[in-house]
């Protein structure tokens, strides 16, 4: 006696093998939309990327204002973070007011220790506002995928 196998049962038990097996091989992250967005905004060029990036974060906030924002920056994407600051294009943008204001919106800016030491650069030669990291590269990778944040680069 032969067995009839309904089409309709196999095509549901497929389906279910491929989002079970779909669901097992997505990040963590991706699986719990609990809790804030968190973005990693990277600058490694300041006179390309800070005015730019620093509006995109202003406008990010105004928008979600509970999202958690770091900022990397690390080669020359540093330079807007020293003192005295200002933006090449525009003199009249001073970047530690700017700065400020993210800051006191709970945004993170952290600077690359390599490029300190491969630029010759001393910590006190930085707005208070900003904090250090070994590797802004190493740091931008695991924020994005060890802590579940989504990558921008303005």
């Amino acid at each position: 006696m032969s067995t009839v196998r309904n089409p309709r049962r196999l095509a549901w038990k497929a389906a279910a093998a491929v989002g079970m097996a779909l669901t097992l091989t997505l990040p963590v992250h991706a699986q719990t939309p609990a809790g804030p967005d968190r973005v990693v905004y990277h600058i490694d060029n300041a006179a390309l990327q800070a005015t730019k990036g620093l509006r995109n974060i202003r406008n990010h906030l105004d928008v979600a204002p509970e999202t958690e924002i770091v900022v990397v920056t690390h080669a020359e994407g540093v330079d807007f973070l020293m003192e005295g600051a200002k933006d090449p294009k525009n003199p009249n943008i001073d970047y530690a007011a700017l700065v400020s204001a993210l800051k006191a919106r709970k945004v993170r800016f952290e600077v690359c220790e390599i490029t300190l030491k491969n630029r010759n650069l001393k910590r006190e030669q930085f707005s208070l506002d900003a904090e250090f990291t070994p590797s802004g590269v190493v740091r931008i990778g695991r924020l994005q995928a060890r802590e579940g944040f989504a990558y921008i680069k303005p």
